[in-house]
């Protein structure tokens, strides 16, 4: 008992120490690399770097005025919990990326009128930027933006959240280079894969591909943990009944399949509701249907 209680407690901390630090970080990527040298990451740090330079506005109020209506839209489809996690890890983002653009004015620190110091903010930027949104993503928070896009339209579409995301990404990357100019547009997708990469490897200890598959052994807390699975996840899974060698006796097993970014989420699921629960992870290569890849494009492809 003694030990759950520390270990939780530890829980706890550690997620504190995510959200103090993540939004923190990726304010920094923000506001002294990406803005500075006019590259516009995904979303709404991509946005408030188009209207910083367009017309004078402050990024990080830019990035708040996008994510609010867009946070509400989360809340409506996927209740208060949704949208409550989402506004504390944008709103936190955008006060850093105000406070800290205000404190260097936005010149970051590198001479941005060499090329070769673009390309450092692109790499240090993107390399901050994921590791900053990771930590935010450990913590049971994000920041907003394309995720609530994506994760809306998958909710209600056979679309995958992934292609939701990197359309919209795109489309503001496009933009940045249509108002900014062509050069910063390609530092600009060299910044965002680096990002990319870093949010897999800070959030995804369990590997590094699509979605994982997890199952999910417990005594008498199957019926807890598949509601909260539902209700903070979205996400829907299978019972089966089993019967162990050891003890003989009959129990359920609860399989999910969850995209690697929702990985922390269950597990602090299966914590919460039933900390002796026995657990096993392994990687889904390919996921087909409704939040995934829709089926249909792969029989269209075949």
């Amino acid at each position: 008992m003694f030990m759950g209680k520390k270990n939780l407690l530890f829980s706890r901390v550690s997620d504190y120490f995510y959200l103090a630090a993540g939004p923190v970080i990726a304010a920094t990527a923000a506001a002294v690399f990406y803005t500075p040298a006019r590259i516009t990451g995904g979303g709404a740090t991509g946005i408030g770097t188009i209207f910083y330079y367009l017309f004078g506005f402050d990024q990080g109020v830019v990035m708040m005025c996008v994510n609010i209506p867009l946070i509400l839209i989360g809340m409506k489809v996927f209740g208060w919990r949704y949208g409550i996690k989402t506004l504390i890890g944008s709103t936190l983002l955008s006060i850093w990326t105000s406070v800290i653009g205000h404190l260097t004015a936005y010149n970051g620190v590198l001479d941005t009128s060499d090329d070769i110091n673009i390309l450092l903010s692109a790499i240090y930027g993107g390399v901050l930027m994921g590791v900053g949104i990771g930590l935010t993503m450990k913590s049971g928070c994000n920041t907003g933006g394309t995720d609530i896009v994506a994760q809306v339209l998958a909710h209600f579409f056979p679309v995958s959240v992934g292609s939701v995301e990197f359309i919209f990404n795109a489309v503001v990357v496009s933009c940045g280079g249509i108002f900014l100019g062509l050069q910063p547009m390609l530092f600009a997708i060299i910044a965002m894969y680096l990002s990319s990469q870093l949010v897999n490897y800070v959030v995804m200890s369990f590997g590094t591909k699509l979605a994982k598959s997890v199952y999910i052994f417990s005594e008498e807390h199957t019926p807890e943990i598949s509601r909260r699975v539902i209700a903070e996840l979205h996400h829907g899974g299978t019972t089966f009944h089993g019967t162990g060698i050891y003890t003989s006796k009959t129990r359920l097993m609860l399989m999910v399949i969850v995209p690697n970014n929702q990985m922390n989420a269950i597990m602090k699921i299966i914590h919460d509701e039933d900390p002796k629960a026995f657990v096993f992870v392994t990687e889904a290569y390919e996921v087909l249907g409704r939040g995934f890849v829709p089926l249909k494009k792969v029989a269209d492809k075949n």
